[in-house]
């Protein structure tokens, strides 16, 4: 198997390094610090979703093998979001629903 043209991790670790590198507080009018914290802020955040789905998906395994179906979790997780007036029409929409094609 050949490797990639590029290494993404090792670009984005030079490119963190020539940033560091220039001691320029504003450039082209843009505040560099406040941009990088903005930007190393949204950085950890995706990084600490990516560990928090990591974890869902852990959860929701070990709920399959304790028997549970997961597609049903799922669901009851998006209707807990709901407000109960909301759920109880689209209930009764599915129940007309089923009635006209017969099920």
């Amino acid at each position: 198997m050949s490797e990639a043209p590029f290494d993404t991790t090792d670009d984005a670790a030079a490119s963190r390094a020539r940033q560091a590198a220039n001691p320029d507080p504003a450039v082209g009018g843009v505040a560099v610090d406040r941009l990088r914290s903005i930007i190393d802020r949204v950085e950890r955040l995706e990084e600490e979703r990516k560990a928090l789905a990591s974890d869902i998906k852990d959860i929701f395994s070990e709920a399959k093998s304790a028997g549970f179906d997961v597609a049903v979790l799922k669901q009851i997780l998006r209707l807990r979001k709901k407000e109960p007036a909301e759920i109880e029409e689209q209930e009764t929409l599915l129940d007309i629903y089923r009635r006209a094609l017969g099920m």
